[in-house]
């Protein structure tokens, strides 16, 4: 995925958390986010359902409630982040 998309998604997924009406929830669902760098990014139930996250720095994330399921977290760094 471009960084340009990447970032108006989680640009607006910030809008979403904070109830600001013009915010999205993000999908990104079956997302090529490989070697991305999502380091402290705010995922806080975004859905990554079936994304593609190796290698993808997502160290100190907040992934509190995120869809994960069959993401491909092989060498992803989730150091810190928040998996609650």
């Amino acid at each position: 995925m471009e960084k340009d998309k990447l970032n108006e998604i989680l640009e607006l997924h910030r809008k979403w958390l904070f109830n600001i009406e013009i915010g999205i929830k993000a999908d990104l669902s079956s997302a090529d986010l490989s070697s991305a760098d999502l380091s402290s990014a705010n995922l806080r139930s975004a859905d990554l359902s079936y994304a593609n996250l190796r290698s993808a720095d997502l160290s100190s994330a907040n992934l509190r409630s995120a869809n994960l399921s069959y993401a491909n977290l092989r060498s992803a760094d989730l150091s810190y982040a928040d998996l609650s």
